[in-house]
């Protein structure tokens, strides 16, 4: 059986990550055969807009095997990241290029804001799709014909794969290979290059805390920085309607013109936040980091926090502290063999 060939559009200001990271998946992909050789399950090809070498976002040289006019048919075609594609003279042919190919390619992929180009084939209309966090809002503005989901580490939708920010390539080339091979090729590769087969949480956990600041200075935006220094006081809507002044029903709907949405969603991110913050920062239990941002007990801390998450706070701080931790040290040979488990 003759590998699977996965074509990685390339571009001046492609990202580096991206481009270098699922390639290496593929490449690590392998299958027994029956006299015990190793056969690799896909043939990686670059395709440029023409045959020219292109520089990526970090400074690296890629040389294109094919351009768009050669180009052979593919079983998978990946657009890469890189805020280049909204240059027309990038992104135009990129998009037709992928429009003409749609029809003949069983699988189409962008990596982060490799959605810009995919998008603007028009063949997203109506379906649901994700992109890093940072772009999610941009995406939804400019396309909004697309269901964009800002948490997702990856989404299918039919033929059409997407993915957050750029490692998040990694784990949709994994998802692809399992697709393709079962889940003991995925995890070979996995093992190989030392990441999660199936990464917990959404991408939430990496984006920056919540941006309240609104363009214009009113009572609202001062009400929800005296929010950030009383998490731990009672921030229920009645309180904030009576201190903002404001009957209950003409606050709520002036609360959420303003900022998008609920009092009590605001108030739970805000917490969450501050949550992370102090969770990064490793000086406090998680028990006590909870109670000390206004949740009730630590079981509605921790249900709080995986549902918005999708990860608990332990694992959370053991993830991203960066001060130092009461826990253990980590012993290297059990931290081995239980990554090939979690995986």
């Amino acid at each position: 059986m003759a590998p699977k060939r996965i074509g990685l559009i390339g571009f001046d200001g492609a990202g580096t990550i991206e481009m270098a990271g699922v390639a290496a998946a593929f490449a690590c992909a392998q299958i027994q055969e029956g006299d015990r050789s190793l056969r690799r399950c896909y043939e990686v090809i670059i395709i440029g807009v023409s045959n020219k070498p292109f520089t990526a976002m970090s400074g690296l040289i890629f040389q294109p095997h094919k351009t768009f006019k050669n180009a052979p048919p593919m079983d998978t075609l990946i657009i890469q990241g890189g805020l280049a594609l909204l240059k027309p003279h990038i992104g135009k042919p990129v998009a037709a290029f992928v429009k003409a190919r749609a029809n003949s390619t069983r699988r189409i992929v962008s990596l982060c804001s490799g959605i810009y180009g995919l998008a603007m084939t028009g063949l997203l209309a109506g379906r649901r799709v994700t992109t890093c966090w940072r772009y999610a809002q941009d995406v939804a503005r400019r396309f909004p014909e697309l269901e964009v989901d800002d948490n997702a580490i990856f989404l299918k939708d039919g033929p059409f794969y997407t993915s957050a920010g750029a490692t998040a390539g990694i784990d949709l080339a994994l998802s692809l290979i399992e697709e393709d091979y079962g889940p003991r090729v995925a995890l070979a590769v996995a093992r190989e290059l030392v990441v999660y087969l199936k990464r917990p949480g959404g991408q939430e956990q990496y984006s920056e805390p919540l941006q309240f600041q609104t363009e214009s200075i009113s009572r609202l935006s001062e009400l929800a920085t005296w929010m950030l220094s009383h998490l731990y006081e009672d921030l229920s809507v009645e309180k904030l309607a009576a201190k903002a002044c404001l009957s209950l029903r003409h606050f709520s709907r002036r609360f959420k013109l303003e900022f998008g949405t609920s009092v009590a969603d605001f108030v739970e991110r805000l917490r969450l936040d501050e949550a992370r913050r102090r969770l990064s920062n490793g000086d406090s239990n998680v028990k006590n980091v909870g109670l000390s941002v206004g949740f009730r007990s630590a079981d509605a801390f921790r249900r709080a926090f995986e549902r918005r998450l999708g990860v608990n706070p332990s694992d959370y701080r053991r993830r991203f502290a960066t001060g130092s931790s009461p826990s253990a040290p980590v012993n290297r040979r059990k931290r081995s063999n239980g990554f090939a488990k979690a995986a």
